[in-house]
């Protein structure tokens, strides 16, 4: 099959159609209508690697109940990544509320919704590290209405099926943040594409796969795209590219060939959930409830007693439980990880593997698991749940950043990462969580980063779309009060 000429295409190319490619077009669209925008995704709908709701997305990631983003140094709670998360999810609060207003999404309650977010611990040392994180953490005004509990009586009445079945002599303790939200990012992320398609100069091809990436001399790029479906194959060429595919990011990066991008891999993380299937415990539990990981545990396995509505149903879930495997999405070959490996990154990525040897070690054990391990896992939560009332679901990849360290060689991180070129041409996310709920922070970022010169004469529409833009919320309590009435009043939350 040949490949047919070059086409001249679009301003702006977004590949993959998750939450990230929805959030920068629609907030391109908002800021440069004019703009051309092409969006392409190698499977056959929108969401539905990790932006699904039963892959990894859904908490509402606001910092709230999320131990692992406050960790304890030196006998002291550092709460700096939790203020920063806390500021971000208001960010997406606030342009979700926007867009609610402007009719570009119809119903809030299709995507988000009201629960109270917890932290549940147990064990002397947990119990005292807890409360030395609620301490720290209400001395802020982000986290304003912080509860702090360890009566059993107020306990049960937070969670009840978590406190059933317990004999009364284990230190218990939990904080509640009545004011948490479900987010069903797959719901939002085809509700946004669903308005992109219908404005003009908006095209999305779904069975499309972008295979290469190349540079001209003139500074845009070329895209070798190909029709899963009936295999023909075009060239389409831009100005800007972004590079939003989730687990598949990284191998296009590498591909680009720009300097900034040499010495980034990858290490692939899998994951499973319980999901209930007794209707009975499913309405009786009404909250996020967040634990402590194993040790040696990756962050993103910090086990949680969650509900979820997803397609209008209410749902719980429980894990998520890690494991490991070479494919960067679900959707994926088994030989990613091998095809990633590059003389510019091989360095690296040996380094983060031998510096890494528990974990991988904690991965194998966690595939190895059977039905009554994870049940065990399950019952330090639920100590009355039995097996006939869960059943297992496969939940998305994630593939976690390495970055090459003049010290180290190379190091494994948890978070996200926006790599771009110099000139800002060309910009590809590459890790996971907190992604999804901070997505539009981190498309703020993006277009300060990529689009210089529009970006000064683009900050009022900005501030109209997020009226905190260019503030601190995390330094101004009454903004920040102000902001999340307004938010929650359009969004119809607490």
């Amino acid at each position: 099959m040949s490949t047919s000429d070059i086409k001249k295409g679009p301003d702006v190319v977004l590949i993959g159609a998750g939450i990230m490619s929805a959030t920068l077009g629609v907030l391109l669209k908002q800021l440069q209508p004019d703009w051309t925008i092409e969006v392409f995704e190698r499977l056959d709908v929108a969401a539905a690697e990790s932006s699904d709701a039963w892959n990894n997305a859904g908490t509402g990631h606001a910092a709230f109940c999320e131990l692992n983003y406050t960790p304890e140094k030196n006998g002291s709670v550092d709460i700096s990544k939790a203020i920063k998360i806390a500021e971000s999810f208001d960010l997406s609060r606030q342009f979700w509320a926007y867009l609610v207003q402007q009719r570009i999404l119809d119903n809030p309650q299709s995507f988000i919704r009201s629960i109270p977010h917890m932290s549940f611990v147990w064990g002397d040392d947990n119990v005292s590290y807890l409360k030395k994180r609620h301490d720290a953490l209400t001395k802020s005004h982000l986290f304003e209405g912080m509860e702090y509990s360890e009566d059993n009586t107020k306990l049960s009445e937070w969670m009840p099926v978590v406190m059933e079945g317990r004999t009364g002599d284990q230190k218990l303790a939990a904080t509640r943040m009545e004011t948490g939200t479900d987010v069903n990012f797959g719901a939002l992320t085809r509700s946004m594409f669903n308005y992109l398609k219908k404005q003009d100069g908006v095209s999305m091809y779904f069975n499309h796969e972008v295979r290469d990436i190349d540079r001209e001399d003139d500074g845009t790029w070329d895209l070798k795209v190909k029709d899963m479906a009936t295999g023909e194959k075009r060239i389409v060429n831009t100005k800007f590219v972004f590079i939003g595919a989730g687990g598949g990011s990284l191998p296009l990066l590498l591909k680009s060939d720009i300097p900034e991008g040499k010495g980034f891999g990858g290490f692939p993380v899998s994951g499973q959930w319980l999901k209930c299937t007794n209707p009975d415990i499913i309405e009786k539990h009404n909250a996020k409830v967040y634990g402590k990981a194993s040790v040696g545990a990756p962050p993103m396995s910090v086990p949680h007693l969650d509900t979820r509505v997803i397609n209008g149903q209410k749902a719980l879930l429980f894990g998520p439980y890690a494991g490991f495997s070479t494919k960067f999405l679900k959707n994926g070959s088994y030989l990613d990880l091998f095809r990633s490996v590059k003389v510019s990154n091989i360095r690296p990525m040996m380094a983060a593997g031998y510096n890494n040897i528990p974990l991988t070690k904690y991965l194998i054990n966690q595939v190895r698991q059977s039905p009554e391990d994870r049940l065990e896992a399950l019952r330090e939560f639920m100590p009355n749940a039995k097996m006939e009332d869960w059943e297992l679901e496969i939940a998305g990849q994630r593939v976690q950043v390495i970055k090459k360290d003049e010290e180290e060689g190379g190091v494994l991180e948890f978070g996200t990462e926006v790599v771009s070129a110099a000139d800002g041409s060309i910009a590809a996310l590459l890790g996971a969580s907190p992604g999804a709920s901070t997505a539009v922070a981190i498309m703020l970022g993006l277009v300060e980063r990529c689009f210089k010169k529009e970006a000064a004469g683009w900050k009022v529409r900005l501030q109209q779309m997020i009226p905190s833009y260019g503030k601190s919320l995390a330094s101004e309590a009454e903004l920040c009060r102000d902001m999340r009435k307004w938010s929650s009043d359009v969004l119809g939350i607490k």
